[in-house]
């Protein structure tokens, strides 16, 4: 009898009936039950999914009848994780000038956290220094955090900056030095896409995410910055936010931050 291979050679998981004698089906939820509470449609397109192979638990391709924890197991659907656990939630804030990112502040300045419900309680995945704006993402999706933060994979994120130079702008050179990688105190900076919109305004799209590390590849190389803006995380977007407002994020948008997570790279992401 020829074994199942599912899609992309993922190992499947073990039969039922060896599951059931494991113990492992005894505890937790129906997995088509978990990814409906989730948003991915009804139980039965739920099952559809799993049926298609596109479900993992724990790295292994999921089978219908199976049960998870939502607590400790981590859930995929066609490879982005999946937050699973009730009541979590997502906001995006464009955070002004002036707000910290730590949730307790010893000097008495405002928070993030002052312009989100208090409860749940959430943080923010990375953090943007006091001077620079944009947006940032609260949540307490701790699963979800770890995946988007974790150095081995990488996310997007664009800014724009203001940038000290003469009339004429940020010469091409400098804007290749940049692009080709910026030797800071803590290493050299990966590859990044930059571009001059109009002189003195760079787009700089990063995937790593060190401290306060935009500013320093702009003083690094002779045009310090005036204004930072983070204009993307990933797919997200939104010009329609003004500063100190906030929104929940929309399950589509929580399932394509999800998709952006590269579980094969190697760059560290988020400050």
């Amino acid at each position: 009898m020829s074994s199942f291979t599912p899609p992309g050679g993922a190992v499947p998981e073990p039969p039922l009936w060896e599951q059931i004698a494991d113990g492992a089906l005894a505890d937790g939820e129906r997995l088509q039950k978990v990814l409906a509470r989730a948003g991915f449609g009804s139980r039965r397109v739920c099952e559809n999914l799993i049926e298609d192979g596109r479900v993992d638990v724990n790295g292994d391709v999921a089978v219908l009848g199976r049960r998870v924890n939502v607590d400790t197991d981590i859930i995929e659907v066609d490879g982005a994780p999946v937050g699973v656990l009730p009541g979590l939630v997502y906001y995006l804030l464009n955070k002004p000038e002036g707000v910290v990112t730590t949730m307790v502040d010893t000097h008495g300045r405002e928070t993030v956290l002052d312009f989100v419900p208090s409860e749940p309680r959430v943080f923010s995945v990375g953090r943007l220094d006091i001077d620079t704006t944009g947006l940032l993402i609260l949540t307490n999706d701790g699963q979800l955090t770890q995946f988007l933060t974790h150095p081995s994979h990488g996310v997007e994120k664009e800014y724009i900056a203001e940038v000290e130079c003469g009339t004429n702008g940020v010469p091409n050179g400098v804007l290749r030095h940049l692009r080709d990688g910026v030797d800071l105190e803590d290493g050299m900076t990966a590859p990044a896409e930059v571009g001059q919109p109009e002189p003195g305004v760079l787009r700089i799209v990063i995937h790593e995410g060190r401290n306060r590390q935009v500013r320093r590849m702009c003083e690094e190389v002779g045009h310090p910055v005036i204004r930072l803006v983070r204009t993307r995380i990933g797919p997200l977007r939104d010009t329609k936010l003004a500063p100190g407002q906030w929104r929940e994020l929309t399950i589509e948008e929580v399932r394509q931050l999800s998709s952006a997570v590269d579980l094969d790279g190697t760059d560290t992401v988020w400050e």
